[in-house]
């Protein structure tokens, strides 16, 4: 008889433990303590750049990281690899597409010829800021996504603004710019041989030295590069004439993409418009801050041109002769400049 009561007494604890561990473990859900599924390690993305973190394109990577993060409740974490720590301008989107890193983001300037239609936007087009240039290059890629980006996400677009002549010597007419060395990029060569100058490629990690030293006499791009690459130190006058913008695409690994769940698709999904223009409004803001900063700090002048038209004839025959050489290989290049032009007014008055 003592056997069995004390059995009895037995199960009873037994019953009475297993029902408080499990209101125990009710109790610490209810209250918003860690569930198994919560511990789960979160997914991890790589995103590369080439420029330092002080440059606009990396300021956009900060807040599409955090918005990413925050939307998704921390069920992402994007590890940010600046400065070419981890891929550079020239092998950015072939890094991308062999996984060295998830995500990318580069400028298509920098890779002549890969993305046809869009030299044709990068051209000087009248673009008013670089708001109005990132929502017009990023209508332009959703309807005519690049055939060389196929294979991949695409994350964002953006562009800069305009890239303006910034020199040591004044240049208001073709004939002060005739001979005048000039650190350009890319696509901007043949644009500054027209114009009559002699451009000079290089990084521009180098520019700041090679102002010192008299290689070059100033360079051609967007203006927040006076405060952020300190270049009001050496140029003192900055052209009033918009030039060529340069577009930047960030894209992700098609089969990194596909591995993400549909909600984190979602998300990233979401932010791609508005990164566009969260990125063409900062930089305004910041470009009007360089100049105040370069002209109270160095004195740095805006000049005017004084043979405009002559310019403009130019430059609309450049544009017009590569759209009709796109044309005949069987690209739909009229039909895209138009949208340019269609899209540059729809947002310039925006």
């Amino acid at each position: 008889m003592k056997k069995l009561v004390t059995s009895l007494l037995t199960l009873s604890l037994v019953a009475m433990l297993t029902a408080c561990g499990g209101g125990n473990q009710a109790a610490q859900q209810a209250g918003g303590q860690s569930s198994p599924a919560s511990n789960e390690k979160p997914i991890e993305l790589s995103y590369a750049f080439f420029a330092p973190a002080n440059t606009f394109p990396a300021v956009q990577m900060e807040k599409w990281k955090a918005e990413l993060e925050k939307r998704t409740n921390g069920k992402v974490k994007v590890n940010l690899f600046l400065g070419g720590t981890l891929l550079k301008a020239d092998n950015m989107y072939d890094g991308i597409a062999n996984k060295v890193a998830d995500i990318g983001l580069s400028s298509t300037t920098y890779e002549p010829g890969r993305f046809p239609l869009l030299a044709i936007s990068d051209m000087p087009s009248g673009y008013t800021s670089s708001k109005a240039a990132s929502r017009v290059v990023h209508d332009l890629i959703e309807q005519y996504p690049p055939e060389a980006l196929k294979d991949f996400k695409i994350i964002t677009s953006f562009a800069t603004e305009a890239s303006y002549i910034q020199t040591k010597d004044s240049v208001t007419s073709l004939g002060d710019l005739k001979g005048k060395q000039l650190r350009i990029s890319g696509a901007l060569t043949p644009i500054m041989q027209e114009l009559g100058a002699s451009p000079v490629g290089m990084s521009q990690a180098e520019v700041a030295e090679a102002l010192q030293t008299g290689v070059v006499n100033g360079l051609v791009t967007s203006r927040e590069a006076l405060l952020d690459l300190k270049f009001a130190e050496s140029v003192k006058y900055v052209t009033n004439y918009p030039l060529t913008i340069n577009t930047f695409i960030a894209v992700m690994n098609k089969d990194v993409w596909n591995s993400l769940p549909a909600d984190v698709q979602k998300v990233i999904d979401e932010l791609n418009g508005e990164m566009t223009a969260f990125t063409g409004e900062y930089l305004d803001n910041h470009v009007k801050e360089a100049l105040e900063w370069s002209q109270k700090e160095h004195g740095t002048q805006m000049v005017e041109l004084s043979d405009k038209d002559v310019w403009e004839q130019k430059l609309k025959a450049m544009q017009d002769k590569y759209v009709d050489e796109l044309e005949a290989k069987g690209q739909p290049a009229k039909e895209y400049k138009q949208k340019l032009y269609d899209l540059i007014d729809k947002y310039s008055k925006e």
